[in-house]
């Protein structure tokens, strides 16, 4: 029986090869699940999912405080050292269906490294497999999570300069997602703070979309 009081937010992290995905995972889970290091290939190669610890009374719903579960499904990033595009594209897909086939998934994190221009052809490949994989819905369950923000800072911009001065293919791509979009800061900021940010925001995305989640089966 489905306990009214406890919600499960199910995201997963694309993007290109060291943009970030797999820290930024552990951001959001508190933990260190995933495996994350600097390397000059692809460190991920299978899908994997991570599950937070209850985060008691992290929102409000119905005048009722409510626990909320993270989980976080890790992908390869994508143009791969190792795997082809089909290869990454037929594991994720396999992993969403076995995942959240039934209970569906909430959003779509884009991990995008804020000190790399979004521009290029490799750029648009993340979105093209988001797109590919959760269909005609994609821009309703699609974020984007810009890693590395404190690279921003240190050029002497803020966020609102930072997108004012995006190339057009990252401001289309923000317009048709309806700007859903947040930074992770590493430096100056714990942990725990870095996370909570994140998560509050993430939780605002998925209430305009009513918490709907895209189901696969």
């Amino acid at each position: 029986m489905t306990d009214p009081n406890k919600m499960i937010i199910n995201l997963a992290l694309f993007g290109m090869t060291q943009s970030g995905k797999s820290s930024a995972g552990n951001i959001l889970l508190g933990s260190t699940d995933f495996h994350s290091s600097f390397a000059p290939c692809s460190v991920t190669k299978d899908c994997s999912l991570g599950r937070s610890c209850h985060l008691q009374s992290f929102i409000r719903r119905r005048g009722q405080e409510v626990t909320l579960q993270v989980q976080v499904l890790d992908t390869p990033g994508y143009p791969h050292s190792r795997l082809s595009k089909n290869n990454v594209k037929q594991e994720v897909r396999d992993a969403l269906a076995h995942h959240f086939g039934q209970e569906g998934l909430h959003l779509a994190l884009l991990v995008q490294r804020a000190d790399v221009p979004f521009c290029g052809q490799e750029a648009t490949y993340p979105v093209q497999m988001i797109q590919e994989l959760l269909g005609h819905a994609w821009k309703n369950y699609t974020a984007i999570l810009f890693t590395h923000a404190e690279k921003i800072e240190e050029a002497g911009f803020n966020e609102e300069k930072y997108l004012h001065e995006a190339p057009d293919t990252l401001l289309a791509l923000l317009n048709s997602i309806q700007h859903k979009y947040v930074f992770q800061y590493k430096k100056g900021k714990s942990l725990n703070e870095q996370r909570m940010k994140i998560l509050e925001r993430i939780m605002e995305f998925i209430k305009q979309n009513c918490y709907q989640a895209l189901t696969f089966k």
